[in-house]
């Protein structure tokens, strides 16, 4: 949840205005009941009244709710669209690195190109990552680096509390540009991918519902203080990545710390978009597919898609906008309701009903809205 994404959540603010503080907070609400009635899909009841789990996976609920019109069909289109997710999340990652590294040192003749390749590089290691426990290791350190970015830049923020003005912020706002920021602000919160893996390993999956709400909780409180004092500094200054409006001294270190964040980032989304297609075509008694030497081979393909396509896609940022409009949407909001209102409809209260429609509606509307703006951006940079 405090991803490289809340660094922009100041800049959110600035174009948003006090209508980005109720955003934050109904965005996290939005998210938590959206992960909440993913696994709710999961499970059935049995005749004894017991919830079991009955699906592991986003697709086996897709599967389960096309199953009429084709028993693989809406596995196919989850697979498809968290793949494209996760591997444009990777190579997003990629592309930061080597921005990092060029912004971090500027007096080194080399391109952001070349910088790419070195932080690359260092991502090797990741062909040989089996399990999610490694995944977890990296992720603690990656949460790690990133509470002390984080404290780094409220701790200058504190030291200029004698320029915070509540007149910096906006009442009226540009409709496009408040666009930008629903788009940031929803997408900083988004795990749905995740969900069903990890409630499937807790120790205890009874504790998921109240594990979600406290991370959400916390997540909002965090990103609030964060980019409200943030703001209050910068005001109209403030830039896209907040971290710019640093002072020199700060930002070699803090871009550091991103770099290091960015590199840690990277294994978790490669590890899950490789799990899905290893997945998809171990299935069936082929043995040569589930060979250590095919699993290995997955992975190095992966890893070096992400940097080619890093390297070699023009206007990559406003691409990724564009995919993350459709699929980020899709796997947050559109679902999750949808499938939910598919297979528990019977069991549903009228409210219930509601809250599913209205999320789907808003996730829609989200999606269409983010399309629009990042084709029209597309075709602004292609004249």
């Amino acid at each position: 949840f405090q991803g490289i994404f809340v660094l922009g959540l100041p800049y959110a603010l600035l174009h948003s205005g006090y209508s980005g503080l109720f955003l934050i907070i109904l965005a996290a609400a939005l998210c938590c009941y959206t992960g909440k009635i993913l696994i709710a899909c999961l499970y059935e009841e049995n005749e004894d009244g017991q919830l079991i789990r009955v699906r592991d996976t986003y697709e086996d609920i897709a599967n389960a709710c096309c199953k009429k019109l084709s028993p693989k069909l809406g596995g196919i289109f989850v697979n498809v669209t968290q793949v494209m997710e996760l591997i444009m999340t990777c190579i997003l990652y990629v592309v930061v690195s080597g921005n990092l590294l060029s912004h971090s040192f500027p007096y080194v003749p080399v391109t952001e190109k070349t910088w790419s390749v070195i932080a690359f590089v260092t991502l090797l290691p990741c062909v040989f990552i089996k399990t999610l426990k490694i995944v977890s290791k990296l992720s603690q350190l990656c949460s790690l680096v990133h509470f002390i970015i984080i404290l780094v830049v409220m701790i200058y923020c504190l030291t200029q509390i004698h320029r915070w003005s509540w007149a910096k912020f906006r009442l009226s706002v540009e409709f496009e540009d408040f666009l930008v920021s629903v788009g940031v602000i929803i997408f900083s919160y988004t795990s749905q991918i995740f969900l069903p893996t990890l409630e499937g390993n807790m120790k205890n999956p009874g504790e998921f519902r109240c594990m979600l709400n406290w991370t959400h909780f916390f997540a909002c409180v965090l990103k609030t203080t964060f980019a409200l004092t943030a703001f209050l500094t910068w005001g109209e200054e403030t830039k896209e990545v907040i971290t710019d409006n640093l002072p020199s001294f700060l930002q070699t270190l803090v871009n550091l710390c991103l770099l290091t964040k960015a590199l840690l980032s990277y294994p978790l989304p490669f590890f899950a978009a490789t799990e899905i297609v290893y997945a998809c075509i171990s299935r069936g008694n082929h043995s040569n597919y589930r060979s250590p030497l095919f699993a290995l081979g997955v992975r190095g393909s992966f890893l070096l898609l992400t940097l080619l396509m890093a390297m070699f896609i023009p206007h990559f940022a406003l691409l990724m906008g564009l995919t993350g409009s459709v699929t980020g949407a899709a796997m947050t909001f559109l679902l999750p309701s949808l499938f939910h209102l598919k297979l528990k409809w019977k069991k549903l209260s009228f409210l219930e009903k509601c809250a599913d429609i209205t999320v789907f509606i808003l996730g829609f509307l989200c999606s269409i809205a983010g399309i629009v703006c990042s084709i029209k951006g597309l075709l602004e940079v292609f004249g």
